[in-house]
């Protein structure tokens, strides 16, 4: 990022690159997707200790109120490392939205814990009915017994394997629009809950859950509905465009250095003019990519924020994955193995790239916005 940073954001940028550079290469990367969960327990811990967990809650809820400079400078440099622990999902989406959501006693309970990676959360909301990050809710919560009745399926609760409770939404049995949209904190061990954990493309874990006449105390709902999830979204989804931006100038780097490095009919690949023509346009897409980022950051707090996230998700979405294929090409078969950062790196903007939404979809939300 090319902004001035506070005392604070400047240490916690500190901090996460020497994370990432006494913790990460890609043999311990791939050694931690192997264990429980998609990624390490200890390292989720260490962030806690750091407090990069707690920096995107509010100050006054014991975070640090990170805006989206601080956000975007931590989650490049998470990116460039490609690191797997899922701070997007599970701090600046799940574990934001319940603290600005939850009652207080409920909040009290789980708050300290989440701040230091103790316990996790992960947002249950897509179902196979939504597209495109939007759509009809078939879950239902039915009022019963100073409580409620879920029952349904969320088959996509992406960092959810191993998670301590999901927040899951819900619609009101009985009742129609924006009203009978609800949000639920279902602890993991609550009877009628079952989890199946599935891998994504990119090697992380992601649940599959059941809910077949769970009963969850009327405490237990959170204040809201899906607006509030779409408002939290918009800070996930520039923390994933930094990530995205991050990994693509990573991946960059390293096919500039191979190319000019490997010998191909008795010169460097890269002193082909239609290689350095390629490696080229791809520079440019980084530097556009930046450049759309750094907009969405000067309208922070402005009303133009939403809008300016969704076109820098529309246009880096489609420029990263363009930019992973490239690079694959440059390094031939050898791109696609798991031997390489540049095949991890290419699975992982597969992933951003089309989670929770494609570019279509926050194109089409970006035009909407605009008008």
């Amino acid at each position: 990022m090319n902004f001035d940073l506070s005392e604070d954001e400047e240490m916690l940028k500190a901090l996460t690159e020497r994370f990432v550079t006494n913790t990460y290469d890609h043999t311990s990367r791939r050694t931690f997707l192997a264990e429980p969960g998609g990624f390490s327990g200890k390292n989720w811990a260490l962030l806690g200790e750091l407090g990069l967990i707690a920096a995107p809650f509010p100050e006054e809820l014991g975070g640090l109120s990170l805006d989206a400079t601080g956000i975007a400078t931590i989650f490049e440099a998470l990116g460039r490392g490609m690191v797997v622990e899922p701070l997007a999902e599970a701090s600046v989406l799940a574990g934001r939205l319940f603290a600005l959501t939850a009652r207080e006693n409920l909040r009290d309970e789980w708050l300290g814990d989440l701040l230091t990676g103790g316990r996790r959360l992960a947002l249950a909301h897509a179902e196979t009915g939504m597209r495109g990050g939007s759509g009809a809710i078939a879950t239902t919560a039915t009022p019963e017994q100073g409580g409620y009745r879920l029952d349904g399926a969320k088959p996509y609760s992406i960092a959810g394997g191993g998670a301590d409770g999901y927040i899951v939404s819900a619609r009101l049995s009985g009742q129609a629009g924006e009203e009978a949209e609800a949000m639920f904190l279902i602890p993991a061990d609550t009877p009628g809950l079952r989890r199946r954990d599935w891998p994504l493309a990119d090697g992380s874990i992601a649940s599959a859950l059941a809910l077949e006449s769970v009963h969850i105390p009327e405490s237990h709902r959170l204040q809201g509905g899906t607006a509030q999830i779409e408002e939290v979204q918009q800070l996930a989804d520039l923390a994933r465009c930094a990530e995205a931006l991050g990994i693509m100038e990573r991946i960059f780097h390293d096919t500039l250095d191979y190319v000019r490095t490997r010998d191909q009919f008795g010169a460097a690949l890269g002193s082909f003019q239609a290689i350095q023509h390629r490696m080229v346009a791809q520079y440019a897409a980084i530097e556009q990519s930046r450049a759309l980022l750094n907009l969405a950051l000067v309208t922070w707090e402005g009303d133009r924020f939403a809008e300016a996230v969704s076109g820098a998700r529309a246009f880096i979405c489609e420029a990263a994955l363009t930019l992973a294929h490239e690079m694959v090409q440059f390094h031939g078969g050898m791109g696609v193995t798991d031997e390489l950062a540049i095949g991890a790196g290419h699975k992982r903007l597969l992933v951003l790239s089309r989670w929770p939404e494609g570019p279509q979809a926050a194109l089409d939300r970006y035009a909407r916005l605009l008008n």
